[in-house]
Parts: structure tokens; C-alpha cells; sequence
């Protein structure tokens, strides 16, 4: 008896932490917002080469919790990616959510008409596995946007 109870409260205080350990890995729209500003600012001093390595460096200072930069020509080609750099020289152009609307061609339709703001969206969650609400803040750099997003 005195070993099931055991057993029980080990199991809870485990999933208690793992929960809280999920729960504190997710980023905020604040931090998101704040990382693209500060990318934006990183590559206007850096130049490019050194902001997109910087970006997609996997340890890189623009990677926290689920967060990352990636960069998006106005032509809808990916030039950084932090998630995934097998993206990185692809076109986004075509690239629909689930409910097929063309979310990077409106993340480029707003960065150039009012240089920035939030994109809604629904994506896969790559730690949920499951298509979730999702929400990227965009800013305008030159003739392209630096983008980061968080899951709701």
C-alpha cells in the first residue's frame, strides 16, 4: 500500500515538472516581438551574410524556448531560417496552411504596406504534432521581412 502511494505521488510530481518544463519552453508574442526587433537590428549593423548565419545557428542569440528568426525576400524566397534550415533558398510563395490561406504572401503583402505587424495563421506544432493557431510578427528590412512566431 505504502508502495503504490509512493509510486503514485513520484508519478505526479513528475508530471507536475513536465508539464511546467512544456509550459515554460513556449515563447510570448513579447519576446517573439522583441527578437525580430532586435534581428532587424542585428542585420541592418551586421550586413547579411553575418545576420542570416547568426540567425540560423541552431545556439545562435536568436534562438529561445520555441522561438527563431527566419527571413523572407519580397519574392517569397526563404534567405534564414532558425527552425529549419533545409528551408533556407526554398520559395514560400505557394506555401498554404490548413485552411489554405497563403500566409507568407500576406506576411509580404503587410510588411510592405505597413512595415509591420502580426500574421494569423494555423501550422503544425512541431512539438505537438497537432495543426494549431499561430501567430508570426513580421518587420520590414530593405525588400524583405524578418519574422518570428509563436503557437497560441
Amino acid at each position: 500500500m505504502k508502495k503504490s502511494i509512493c509510486v503514485l505521488v513520484a508519478l505526479s510530481v513528475v508530471l507536475f515538472m513536465a508539464g511546467m518544463a512544456c509550459g515554460a519552453e513556449k515563447g510570448t508574442a513579447k519576446e517573439a516581438k522583441a527578437m525580430v526587433d532586435a534581428a532587424v537590428s542585428y542585420l541592418k549593423a551586421n550586413g547579411s551574410a553575418k545576420a542570416y548565419a547568426e540567425f540560423n545557428a541552431k545556439s545562435g542569440r536568436f534562438g529561445s524556448k520555441d522561438l527563431y528568426i527566419f527571413v523572407v525576400d519580397f519574392n517569397g524566397m526563404t534567405l534564414a531560417h532558425g527552425g529549419n534550415n533545409a528551408l533556407i533558398g526554398k520559395s514560400m510563395n505557394e506555401l498554404r496552411d490548413s485552411d489554405d490561406k497563403y500566409f507568407i504572401r500576406e506576411m509580404i503583402e503587410l510588411s510592405k504596406s505597413k512595415g509591420s505587424g502580426w500574421v494569423d495563421y494555423k501550422w503544425t506544432n512541431p512539438t505537438t504534432k497537432k495543426i494549431e493557431p499561430k501567430s508570426t510578427y513580421v518587420q520590414r528590412s530593405g525588400d524583405l521581412f524578418v519574422g518570428c512566431g509563436i503557437y497560441k
